[in-house]
């Protein structure tokens, strides 16, 4: 399909998911939230929670990666509505960055103006550990297939949309606040993103390292690009679930990955949700 009919079929499907959702939904909260691999939890805490699978969403992708559960939930957590992610879709499942990000521009399209993302991540810095919550404070997306190219959608923003402060600042004032308040250990620091499946190289992690990545993963940066280019604010955290390539010599797999964010889920809940329940309507 040729960029300019992708394009429109693209925003034909991102208005018909918003039409189907408006009809399904009990309301249309200020925030929304994607939950990375094995950080769905934090969706079963919703109360009053109404459970969409993506294959009932116009334009929704099946998530097929490990500790995706695949469905989007409305609810309440501790009073503040919000909309759900239970899973992402990432470019090494197969898809074009269009579809990475197309929940994202159809939660823009409902009104949603904040979204808060979480990702599993490989730790570069040499002062995390396995299981760390880091605020993520910036990313490093050069190598990122950009949801933006071909002809800017000017529905939905800019053409050149600015990402000096893609992570809302004020916003991390929330998080760094909630952290203190939960008394949980929240470091900072900037995540780059890697196209996947594979896991990076050594050579790969000390080049991030150098570039001043503290963090790694294979999802995120598109979303945040999109976001900003629609104009929402953004928060994030990533859970650092082990250590990158190199760092320790250690190989690495996806059960660990899931395993540890497993074993922090309880905190992230915590901090996750006092974080959200400050964010403005």
């Amino acid at each position: 399909m040729a960029m300019e009919q992708k394009l429109v079929s693209h925003l034909e499907k991102i208005s018909q998911a918003a039409e189907y959702l408006k009809g399904v939904l009990p309301s249309v909260p200020s925030t929304a939230v994607i939950l990375g691999s094995g950080l769905g939890p934090l969706a079963d805490r919703l109360s009053g929670p109404l459970s969409i699978d993506y294959a009932n969403i116009p334009g929704f992708m099946a998530a097929t990666a490990a500790g995706h559960r695949g469905r989007l939930v409305h609810g309440a957590l501790e009073g503040v509505p919000v909309l759900a992610m239970q899973g992402r879709f990432h470019c090494y499942e197969g898809y074009d960055v269009l579809d990475t990000v197309f929940p994202v521009r159809v939660f823009a399209a409902l009104g949603v103006k904040n979204l808060f993302v979480s990702n599993a991540a490989g730790g570069i810095n040499p002062g995390f550990r396995d299981g760390a919550l880091m605020l993520i404070t910036d990313h490093i997306a050069l190598f990122a297939d950009s949801p933006l190219k071909g002809a800017n959608l000017e529905t939905l923003g800019p053409r050149f949309p600015d990402m000096t402060r893609a992570y809302d600042r004020d916003f991390q004032q929330i998080a760094r606040q909630a952290a203190r308040e939960t008394g949980i250990d929240l470091r900072e620091g900037v995540y780059a993103y890697a196209k996947g499946p594979q896991y990076e190289t050594p050579a790969e992690i000390h080049a991030l390292a150098a570039l001043g990545a503290d963090a790694v993963g294979m999802s995120t940066a598109a979303e945040v690009i999109a976001a900003c280019h629609c104009g929402m604010r953004v928060v994030g955290l990533s859970c650092i679930t082990n250590m990158a390539a190199g760092i320790i010599g250690k190989p690495l797999n996806h059960e660990e990955v899931l395993a540890v964010s497993g074993r922090v889920s309880h905190d992230f809940c915590r901090l996750a949700a006092s974080i959200i329940k400050n964010l403005p309507d």
